[in-house]
Parts: structure tokens; C-alpha cells; sequence
């Protein structure tokens, strides 16, 4: 298997390497390593080989503009694709199938990419450890008895272990970017708006963006690069030019300014506030400057992003009504088959959601938490302006730990929410962040983040690739 995607696809353009071959390796990795990691809920091998097959009987002409041609890609099992089931993780959707794909899948199927599995998530995306799923946890491929980090653990986890080229997250909250740091593997959160989310299941519409989970910054900005764009059918998609980003991989960091959050910089485990460390200097030594920059209101974005993302989630998860499509459960009158659905479907994280959602917004006390919630949120987006007054991008941990082990946080739904403190700021200000590996310690993972100004995924790819050139790659994890 190649390791690149840019090299994978240049093989299959040429001839050099066929798609069929290429399908034939990822699924020879996926059928070895699967029954230990469990990051797929569907695996579309039969589909793959067709779609491979359909490649490489291409007359050379029309595969040379396929720039993801034969490229093992896999969907987070929120993004909606023809082939196969989409359940979200829920037994609420348990048998739907979507009459419709999303347009950030058909734009990679477009370019050459193979979708080769639908992967595990927390339900409705609604978890920081894939344990939330309706159909069993996915393991960390580093140490199997841990979480892989959520809720986009299973596109994660298929990414480290080698059973997908790269694989598509959603992030709300921090859902690819602290996956990939448990997982040690590159997740990109872009702009708000710079990705359509048409054909994405809803979780919190204002805060909800698809990305991609891949092993290098490069191979990342590739798949932005044929992903983003502007899309009539959603109305949030931005209409801005989409640059050449492949362009900002190699030029360097010298004379810009990297700012270090200091309020990201409190209650670290060890091994993270080394990797920290180092990321700074590994910075300087490129010729970056670095300054101290605040960011005063973080410390509200917690709660301010549990109030509005369960707020947008009482309303979006209405539609699951045992009516339409999906589950139902009959029972003696409409209201009993509503409640009897929504209580069978619907696992216990996500009814803490949709009640703690429906309450901020009940009569009496939106002033008090919905409206205040929004009001922080105005506040952190501002606090980030002025942070980027000071700096290019801005330089954090993306988790406060290492990855967990399975079951630990369960019991404690906060302290479970606190890995996603150095993530949700940038979903409620609609930033671009990317996290990338910063080496092993004790055998696991550490992430740090990068975070930059709205429609500037440029400098995340500038800055990235220093550090990923300077940080040691990481092996493949063998689980099995």
C-alpha cells in the first residue's frame, strides 16, 4: 500500500498501479484488522471493486484528470451515500437507506476516489469516544482496550490502521480533530461554510462541518481541495474562491508569528504539554516568532457549546418520528408510537441531549441560557479576532490528555465532554483547525493543534507541514 494518496493516485493515472489492486490491498488490511479495531458499521468491498474496475478500463486521457483516481476512501456513517446503509450510529435509522448522496462524498467519487466503507460513530455524532454508538464501541488501534476518541472514532481509527486511504469526519464540536489526535493521524476541521454539508445528518446545523481524517497534512489538503466549494443546495455553503493549497505545503514559516493560547495551557498531562513544548520550538527554529496570546472567554465555551449544540439537536432529531422513515414502533395512538420510537431509537446520550436541548429553549428559560450561550459565542469569536491581530495562526493542544481507556468516562458525562475543551471554541467562531500528530508517548498518541482566521486553511497546511516534517512519522499500529 502506498502511503501518500498524492503518490496512490499518481500510480493508478499513469497505469503503473491499478485501482483494482489498490481496493484489493485496503480490504485485505480492513478483513485483518477489523474484528479488533471495529471501525466500520458497513464495508462496501463488491461496490469498490466495480467503481475500481470502472477506473482502470478508463482510456489513460480521462484517468489522467481524476486527481484522487483509485484513492480507498471512507464515509463517516453520518454522510449520506447510495450504496449501503447510513444509520448515524442509531438504531433510529437503523435499516435507511439514502435515496440521495452527499456532496462532499460525489465530489471525491467525481475526482477518482473509491468509497470502500461506512465507519462507526458516536450516535448522531453526539460522543468524544465512539462508545455512544448503537452498535458497539471502536477500539483504538494503538491499544485496543481505549477509546479511538469521538465521535468520528471509526474514520480515525480506519485511517490509522491502514484500512482506508483517508476517510471523511464531521466535526461540531471537535469530532475529527480530537479522534485524530487519540488515533495519531492528521483531522482538518475547515472554515464553516467552505465544505457542503448537503447529504450530512444534522446534529447542531450552525456548528456542524465535514472533513477529512488522512496520515499527512498534504494528503489533507487534497482532499479540501476537491471537496470545497460553494453548493446551491446547502444555504450556509460559501461561495469563495478555492485556492491552489497544495501551493502553501512548502513555503515555509519564517517571519510570521505563531501565538501560543495561554489559557490552553493549564491542566495538561504530561506527555501533552511536552508535545507542546516542543511544537514551539520546532516553530522558532523554522524562524516563526511566538507570542503569549489570551483568549479570556474560552473558559465559557463548554457550556456555551453544550446549550446551543443541544439546542439545534432538539430540533433536528424532531424528524425522527416513526412516521416518515426510519423506526417505528406501533403502539395505541400517535403520541404513544412518537414516544415509544424516540425511546427504543434513541440511546441514552442522545435523550440527555434532546432534554437538556428542549429545556435551554422551553418557555422561561431561553433568556437564561440559549440567549446568553449566543452571547459568549460572540464573545470568543471576538477574542479570537484580537488573538489574530497578534498572530498568523494559533498554536494548542487539541486534547488535555491521551487517549482513555474504554468505559473509564461513561459514568461521568462531563468529564467525558472535557476532551473536546481546546476543540469547541472553533466551532462556535467557524474557524479552520487541523490537528496533527506530535509523536508517541507510552506507546500512544499526543496531538497539537493549529488554528487559523476564517477561509485561511492555507497557513494550517504552512505551518502543519513544518511540524510534520520535524516530528517523527508514526508506525502503522498492529492491533491484531
Amino acid at each position: 500500500m502506498q502511503d501518500s494518496i498524492g503518490a496512490m493516485a499518481a500510480g493508478v493515472r499513469s497505469g503503473r498501479t491499478r485501482a483494482r489492486d489498490v481496493v484489493d490491498a485496503y480490504v485485505d488490511r480492513l478483513v485483518r484488522t477489523e474484528g479488533t479495531v471495529h471501525a466500520y458499521l458497513a464495508v462496501l468491498a463488491d461496490e469498490a471493486h466495480r467503481r475500481a474496475e470502472q477506473i482502470d478500463r478508463l482510456p489513460l486521457s480521462e484517468r489522467s484528470r481524476l486527481p484522487l483516481a483509485g484513492v480507498p476512501i471512507a464515509l463517516k456513517d453520518n454522510i449520506v451515500w447510495t450504496d449501503g446503509p447510513t444509520t448515524a450510529g442509531s438504531r433510529i435509522l437503523e435499516n435507511f437507506r439514502s435515496p440521495y448522496a452527499a456532496t462532499a462524498a460525489v465530489r471525491l467519487s467525481d475526482a477518482g476516489a473509491i468509497i470502500i466503507g461506512k465507519t462507526n460513530l458516536d450516535e448522531f455524532a453526539m460522543g468524544s469516544s465512539t462508545e455512544h454508538s448503537a452498535y458497539g464501541p471502536t477500539h483504538n488501534p494503538w491499544d485496543p482496550k481505549r477509546v479511538p476518541g469521538g465521535s468520528s472514532g471509526g474514520s480515525a481509527a480506519a485511517v490509522a490502521v491502514g484500512s482506508a486511504a483517508a476517510a471523511l469526519g464531521s466535526d461540531t464540536g471537535g469530532s475529527i480533530r480530537q479522534p485524530a489526535a487519540y488515533c495519531g493521524v492528521v483531522g482538518l476541521k475547515p472554515t464553516y461554510g467552505r465544505v457542503s454539508r448537503y447529504g450530512l445528518v444534522a446534529f447542531a446545523s450552525s456548528l456542524d462541518q465535514i472533513g477529512p481524517l488522512t496520515r499527512h497534512v498534504e494528503d489533507a489538503a487534497r482532499l479540501l481541495q476537491v471537496m470545497a466549494g460553494y453548493d446551491a443546495r446547502d444555504l450556509t455553503s460559501l461561495a469563495a474562491p478555492v485556492p491552489d493549497w497544495t501551493a502553501a505545503l512548502g513555503q515555509g514559516v519564517k517571519s510570521l508569528t505563531v501565538g501560543v493560547v495561554e489559557e490552553y495551557l493549564e491542566g495538561l498531562d504530561a506527555p501533552v504539554a511536552q508535545a507542546m513544548e516542543r511544537a514551539e520550538r520546532i516553530l522558532r527554529e523554522a524562524g516563526a516568532k511566538v507570542a503569549r496570546v489570551h483568549l479570556p472567554n474560552s473558559r465559557y465555551g463548554l457550556p456555551a457549546y453544550y446549550v446551543m449544540a443541544n439546542a439545534e439537536a432538539s430540533s433536528n432529531l424532531a424528524r425522527y418520528d416513526g412516521v416518515r422513515y426510519g423506526l417505528r414502533v406501533a403502539a395505541d395512538g400517535l403520541y404513544q408510537q412518537y414516544d415509544e420510537t424516540r425511546r427504543t431509537g434513541f440511546g441514552a446520550e442522545v435523550q440527555r441531549r434532546i432534554m437538556l436541548g428542549t429545556f435551554a429553549l422551553s418557555a422561561g428559560y431561553f433568556d437564561a441560557y440559549y440567549r446568553q450561550a449566543a452571547r459568549v459565542r460572540r464573545a470568543i469569536a471576538d477574542d479570537f479576532a484580537g488573538a489574530f491581530e497578534q498572530a498568523s495562526v494559533l498554536l494548542t493542544p487539541t486534547t488535555p490528555d491521551q487517549p482513555f481507556r474504554l468505559g473509564e468516562r461513561l459514568a461521568d458525562p462531563w468529564r467525558m465532554y472535557l476532551s473536546d475543551l481546546f476543540t469547541v471554541g472553533v466551532n462556535l467562531a467557524g474557524l479552520p483547525a487541523l490537528s496533527l500528530p506530535a509523536g508517541t508517548v507510552g506507546g500512544l498518541p499526543v496531538g497539537v493543534q493549529l488554528i487559523a482566521p476564517a477561509l485561511q486553511e492555507a497557513r494550517l497546511f504552512q505551518f502543519g507541514t513544518v511540524l510534520e516534517q520535524a516530528f517523527a512519522p508514526l508506525s502503522w499500529p498492529d492491533p491484531v
